[in-house]
This record gives C-alpha cells, sequence and structure tokens, in this order.
C-alpha cells in the first residue's frame, strides 16, 4: 500500500482531461491513419478525448522532439515508427533515444514487399543475388527517400547478399513504386499497400517479404531469408510512447487501453486494408525493439556510408 500512497495524485485519477498524440507527420500519410483510429478507440476506453496533433517537419524530427520534452504527466504521447530508431544514425538529435522515453507498447507490424519489375529474369531471392553478381553495376533500386525505411532495409539486403546496387532515392512511396512498375528501376523494398495493388494487376512481382516470419495477410509470398538469403529480417512497426519518466500507474493504463485499442473492430478493419498486422505488447518489449533497431541501424548506416542532406 506504501507505493500506492506516494504515487502523485494525478496518477490515481488519470485522465482528468484531454490527452494529445503528436504524429510527427503530415496528415493524410500511414502513421496519420493509423494515429487517428488508435486516438478514436483510445477515447473510448479512457474516458477523455485524446486528440491528434500532427507535428510534422525535418522529417518527423520535430514532432517526436515535442513529444519526448514534453511533462511527464501522461498528457501527451507520441507516435512513433521505425525511423525513430533510425534517425539518432542519421541526424544529430538532441535527446537519448532509449533513456529520455517511457515505452507505452506496439500498435501494429507489417512486412514490406521485395518488389521487382515484372520483366526482370529472377523469381526468388537466390535468383536475384546470382543476376547481380553476374550483372555487376546493371541493376538499381528504388527507395521512398534517402535515409528512409525502404533505403535501409535494401542496404542490409545488398550488405548480406554481398552485392552492389545503383540507389535511386524517390520523394515517398508512390513514385518509386510507379517507376518500378514502369521499369525505370528494378527492385523496391514497398509497403504493402503500394505493392499489392500492382501485384493483384500482375504489373510487378513480388519475390519475398522483409520479414523473419511470412505474412499473415500474405502467407504465400516467402520470406527474404528463405528465399535465400539467411539471416535476413526487417519489419515495420509504429508504436506508442511517452516523456521519461511517466508514472508507473499512468504507463501501465495507457498500455491497457492501447491493447484493447489496437485489437478493437476498427482497427482491424483498417489494418486489413493496410497490411499490417495488429501486436499489441508490453512497454518492455517496445524499449527491446526499439534498443535493437538503433543498433541495427547505427550498423547498417556506418557500412553502407550513408549521408542524408539537411534540411530535411
Amino acid at each position: 500500500m506504501i507505493g500506492i500512497y506516494c504515487l502523485p495524485s494525478f496518477a490515481l485519477d488519470y485522465p482528468t482531461k484531454p490527452i494529445k498524440m503528436i504524429v510527427p507527420f503530415a496528415p493524410g500519410g500511414g502513421n496519420d491513419a493509423i494515429g487517428r483510429v488508435i486516438a478514436k478507440n483510445l477515447t473510448e476506453h479512457l474516458g477523455q478525448p485524446v486528440i491528434v496533433e500532427n507535428k510534422a517537419g525535418a522529417g518527423g524530427r520535430l514532432g517526436v522532439e515535442s513529444g519526448v520534452k514534453a511533462d511527464a504527466d501522461g498528457y501527451t504521447v507520441l507516435l512513433i515508427s521505425n525511423s525513430y530508431a533510425a534517425n539518432p544514425s542519421l541526424f544529430k538529435i538532441n535527446f537519448d533515444p532509449i533513456k529520455d522515453i517511457t515505452p507505452i507498447g506496439l500498435i501494429a507490424k507489417t512486412p514490406l514487399l521485395l518488389a521487382v519489375r515484372k520483366d526482370l529474369p529472377v523469381n526468388n531471392v537466390s535468383e536475384l543475388i546470382q543476376y547481380s553478381k553476374a550483372n555487376p553495376g546493371k541493376l538499381s533500386y528504388a527507395s521512398s527517400g534517402q535515409g528512409g525505411i525502404s533505403h535501409l532495409s535494401t542496404e542490409l539486403f545488398l550488405k548480406l547478399a554481398g552485392i552492389e546496387m545503383t540507389h535511386i532515392p524517390y520523394k515517398g512511396t508512390a513514385p518509386a513504386i510507379t517507376d518500378i512498375v514502369g521499369g525505370v528501376t528494378d527492385i523496391f523494398f514497398s509497403t504493402s499497400g503500394a505493392a499489392l495493388p500492382y501485384l493483384q494487376a500482375k504489373k510487378i512481382k513480388v519475390i519475398a517479404v522483409s520479414t523473419s516470419s511470412r505474412s499473415a495477410t500474405e502467407p504465400q509470398i516467402p520470406t527474404v531469408a528463405e528465399s535465400g538469403l539467411p539471416g535476413y529480417g526487417v519489419t515495420v512497426w509504429y508504436a506508442l510512447i511517452g516523456p521519461k519518466n511517466l508514472p508507473v500507474e499512468i504507463e501501465k493504463k495507457l498500455n491497457a487501453a492501447l491493447k484493447v485499442a489496437v485489437l478493437d473492430k476498427k482497427t482491424l478493419e483498417l489494418f486489413k486494408a493496410t497490411g499490417d498486422v495488429a501486436s499489441p505488447s508490453s512497454s518492455e518489449e517496445l524499449k527491446t525493439i526499439i534498443s535493437d533497431e538503433v543498433n541495427l541501424w547505427r550498423k547498417v548506416v556506418s557500412d553502407a556510408k550513408i549521408k542524408v542532406d539537411l534540411p530535411q
């Protein structure tokens, strides 16, 4: 009982006012769609409005820093994705990405799809690696932007495979997948939502998923690891965090509400459309994921000598 009485009074009856959820990207994208459906469901389960605030700029870093440096009272939470773990290796940030936060929980996971132009004479990862080695300097890969998850995922792939390709960065996923369809570039680690319509229309081939296990939504597609590159695995994820020193009872209440929100029917309907998989977790599981990825992307960025021009 002593522990309970030592809690700040606001932790006992939390929440008593609206909660702000910072989404560090502009309205209309994948992060925003997930943030809004989760915010709506959290509103129902917490009994107070959870209001999305889009705070775009500097590749998401402005919103992230605002969320990390907010008061640790539970009334500001932050939606993050893989870029949160990659940015410390690409940019100067003014906080520790692990020590200066309170992980709350995962929301969803999804694979990237290894899309190739339909006339490229490869049908699996082994054939792609063999073709690249037999045709040095011939292949190019698209990304949704310098330093983005599709860029880093491809560099990890090239490193493990021992091959090289020319990087063609685009300003977003849509133009990148369009040029795979048009045969301008050869391969692209694409989001599921962008690639699947073109796969279904037979305008591209998808030879693998990036995750270490097959996708629940597209189980017929093998993983990169089983298709020819053992040890490879990249998962796109979305999660909720708060500032460091968030009271434990508030973190637990947010985690419990988030788990319910993630498994809500409206959330699952969105995930069915986007190819995401509901992935509620403990705060400790999320902390491990963030820590592991900070270390992974640091090595990838260093090995590939990736530089990102400012401003973003």
